[in-house]
């Protein structure tokens, strides 16, 4: 399989379906597919005709982790320095998701195991097939819940849960996925897409670069003091402004002025 055919994308209508593509091998993560989903993000990025970006995965799966094989016996083999390079590339363009430009969208379809919970964390929302499988099978092959897996589950869902769900290695589905917090909500698999699409177009309606300043406020100021969350968020207001004042200015004359919007109900018409 080339580069190019393990990550599968287009773009419609302001969204871009990035999708995991590895169906044969339950889109595990190999070396060649973290280069190539760091590639397709970098393209995305900052496409004008690109204003929400969802994951998902070909077939019936999300991603079932790190490739076993690929990613860590053949990377091992290696030697210190391989498997090093294979762990900056993945958890790259994990991090890179953190703080990417346009929000995002896990559109969790299937299996999501292990190494899975990476990206999963890294995008802003996360909407899940009731049917879909999550797991932590770390224990039962005989190691922790690595690379930030464990990091994800305390951080997302209550600590007597997280402690259960590494220690047991149970899987669970996307119902439970969501009562744990998970991901936002579980719907049939057969509403998903749309459901997703739904929640995409509320984004596409949201000032972009306001859209930007929440998303890195929310994630900074979670492990802030309250003090210093609020000096924080004075500042990147600031910021924000000054990238787009006019922006802020027009919500503002649409409210008080024109009365043809109310904040609690929708965005102001951007344009």
């Amino acid at each position: 399989m080339s580069t190019e055919d393990t990550v599968a994308f287009d773009v419609v209508d302001g969204i871009a379906w990035v999708r995991f593509n590895r169906p044969e091998k339950r889109n595990c993560m190999s070396p060649t597919l973290n280069r190539r989903m760091m590639e397709v993000l970098d393209e995305l990025e900052f496409r004008q005709d690109v204003g929400v970006l969802v994951l998902s995965g070909e077939g019936t799966a999300w991603s079932a982790g790190m490739d076993l094989k690929e990613y860590f016996r053949e990377t091992e083999a290696k030697g210190l320095g391989a498997t090093r390079q294979a762990q900056r590339e993945a958890y790259g363009w994990w991090r890179r998701l953190r703080w990417y430009q346009k929000p995002t969208i896990a559109m969790v379809n299937g299996w999501c195991f292990g190494g899975g919970y990476g990206p999963l964390y890294s995008c802003d929302l996360a909407i899940a097939a009731e049917e879909a499988k999550f797991g932590l099978s770390e224990i039962n092959w005989g190691i922790l819940p690595g690379g930030g897996a464990t990091k994800v589950v305390v951080d997302l869902i209550p600590l007597r849960d997280a402690m259960y769900h590494a220690m047991t290695g149970e899987a669970i589905d996307g119902k439970k996925a969501a009562e744990w917090r998970m991901v936002n909500e579980a719907v049939p698999l057969a509403q998903l897409k749309d459901r997703v699409t739904e929640i995409a177009k509320v984004l596409l309606e949201k000032n972009p670069v306001a859209l930007k300043a929440t998303k890195d406020a929310v994630r900074r100021v979670k492990e802030m003091t309250y003090d210093n969350a609020e000096d924080y968020l004075v500042r990147a207001q600031e910021a924000a402004n000054s990238y787009d004042n006019d922006g802020r200015k027009e919500g503002i004359r649409q409210f008080i002025d024109e009365k043809s919007y109310k904040p609690g109900l929708g965005a102001y018409k951007r344009g």
